[in-house]
């Protein structure tokens, strides 16, 4: 197998895609969160928790027409609020290990880990196993 054979290979893998999708949704999470932190001075326990719910949101958008398209929900409005909903709930799993690993690391590490960009890279990572399961069971499942 050749390297573009690989990289289409890893491709079409559900996980590499959700991978992909959820480092799109670091950027947008610790965007929001140094704009509501660092710009406008929101503490980082709120500003956090907003960023989480912006980041969520970018993700379900990213992971039903990437990751999951063959099992995006088709309709109108209703249907796609639903599943938005669908995947905030499932998804709420993993915003609370992210966002507990979070608090902990601001409140308690030792410098850089209670940096909110760094504890929040830290969160993500825990997260990440509980929001592709529990999206790919619950959310965008086969019909």
């Amino acid at each position: 197998m050749n390297l573009g054979q690989s990289v289409r290979a890893a491709v079409r893998s559900p996980f590499l895609r959700f991978g992909l999708v959820g480092g799109a949704g670091f950027v947008v999470d610790e965007t929001v969160l140094t704009i509501l932190h660092y710009v406008i001075g929101i503490d980082r326990y709120s500003a956090r928790a907003v960023s989480i719910f912006c980041a969520a949101t970018f993700t379900w958008w990213g992971n039903r027409n990437l990751t999951f398209a063959e099992h995006a929900a088709s309709g109108g409005p209703l249907e796609l609020a639903r599943e938005w909903f669908r995947f905030m709930l499932a998804n709420g799993v993993g915003a609370l290990a992210n966002y507990s690993t979070y608090t902990l690391f601001v409140t308690f590490a030792p410098a850089p880990f209670s940096n909110p960009l760094v504890a929040t890279a830290l969160g993500v990572g825990v997260g990440l196993v509980f929001n592709f399961t529990l999206s790919k069971r619950f959310v965008f499942k086969a019909p």
